[in-house]
């Protein structure tokens, strides 16, 4: 299995079976589409090859908005080999890549670059400068001995509302739903900056956590029962997101997760952040002793 992050000098590939798409999340909708393609490829002794791009193509088009993705580009690769897809094609979008006509996109990319013998997408696929190809144009253009398979809409469908059904139980704190819908827990991974301790002056001490992928969703406000993964070892931990009214009046949104049994100096170090449950909302107490007794009912909770 490989990766390539560049089209201009691929590998010749054995009767190769494309699909193309973003595969956000890799959820259970994308791995009934997913199976579809290795199953076709095993059935031509060929390989599955699945076409996706970075940055996200909305990046590109409006880079100043917060895409609110369910994977970094690391946790989706590592999610479709998973999946049992022979080879990943990360295309770097560019701008100079969404300006390829329709006609541009099949035969100088496609054709040329991927040599297929099979390509798996949705009815409702669309490519080329200003979405203006089509599946209709793709069979029309493509040579005849490549086999175009159109995936039904009610994959499709399924596959695009728990996307958004994924990210709207996420923004709700709903992670256990989420989990469902993904087939596993909701997770992100951090790096550990330096915060101003206050959870270290009341017994609780934590990191505090900044995403590594920016545009990474992060779950909505609440306190949360984690686990986290550390070094190739997982430890149970309570997190909070939100903006601690108890200790600062500021309207900055906050992340920071006390881990269980745990006395390392880990700052600077990454983290992977898997949500299991969440405990409560975000509330204001009356003092730091209220706060403290809260976060050991939370601690038992976890």
């Amino acid at each position: 299995m490989a990766v390539f992050f560049q089209y201009e000098h691929l590998p010749v590939f054995r009767n190769p079976v494309i699909t193309i798409g973003s595969f956000d999340g890799v959820h259970l909708g994308h791995r009934t589409i997913l199976d579809q393609v290795v199953q076709c490829a095993q059935s031509i002794d060929g390989e599955s090859i699945l076409v996706t791009f970075d940055p996200h193509p909305r990046k590109i088009i409006h880079p100043d908005a917060h895409l609110g993705l369910l994977t970094s580009p690391e946790q989706k690769i590592r999610l479709l080999q998973a999946a049992g897809i022979h080879h990943i094609l990360v295309v770097p979008f560019t701008r100079d890549f969404s300006m390829l006509s329709a006609e541009e996109y099949i035969h100088d990319f496609l054709i040329n670059k991927l040599h297929p013998h099979t390509i798996i997408i949705g009815y409702d696929h669309r490519f080329g400068h200003s979405r203006e190809g089509s599946i209709d144009m793709l069979k029309s253009q493509a040579p005849s001995e490549v086999e175009i398979v159109e995936i039904p809409p009610r994959l499709i469908d399924h596959a695009a509302i728990s996307s958004t059904k994924i990210r709207k139980a996420l923004t709700d704190g709903d992670v256990e739903d989420a989990a469902i819908m993904l087939g596993r827990p909701y997770a992100y991974q951090a790096i550990v900056v330096h915060g101003d301790k206050i959870g270290r002056s009341i017994g609780y001490p934590t990191a505090n956590l900044q995403a590594i992928y920016s545009d990474i969703l992060i779950p909505g406000i609440g306190i949360y029962a984690v686990m986290v993964k550390f070094e190739d070892r997982f430890y149970k931990g309570m997190m909070s997101i939100g903006y601690r009214p108890t200790v600062t009046d500021q309207r900055t949104i906050t992340c920071e997760v006390n881990l269980l049994d745990f006395e390392k100096d880990i700052y600077g170090n990454r983290l992977e952040v898997y949500f299991i449950k969440r405990l409560r909302g975000e509330e204001k107490f009356d003092s730091l002793k209220a706060l403290t007794s809260q976060i050991a009912q939370d601690e038992i909770a976890t």
